[in-house]
């Protein structure tokens, strides 16, 4: 998620905010983490379609280190354009 703090939670020396990992410090699933973030764009940019929230947090995942090169089904298809994800990145 497109956070000011990455927290202090590191996994296989990857560094994650605090909404991707548990309380135990583990990562959570793709699934949680891709879910959570559909819901953060839907709710803080007014008016976004899930659809878009979907390919924003496609793109802003596998921006990450920690995706890249990770397999997982809600990882799979349309990302949002590089204008896309800087217009709505505007809107934040």
């Amino acid at each position: 998620m497109p956070l000011e703090t990455t927290g202090d939670s590191t996994q296989e020396g990857f560094s994650f905010c605090p909404h991707c990992v548990n309380e135990d410090g583990s990562v959570k699933t793709c699934e949680e983490i891709f879910e959570g973030g559909v819901q953060f764009f839907m709710m803080s940019i007014p008016g976004t379609a899930r659809d878009l929230a979907e390919k924003l947090t496609r793109k802003n995942m596998r921006r990450q280190p920690y995706w890249q090169g990770k397999e997982c089904d809600c990882l799979t298809g349309e990302q949002a354009t590089d204008e896309e994800f800087a217009s709505c990145m505007e809107k934040l």
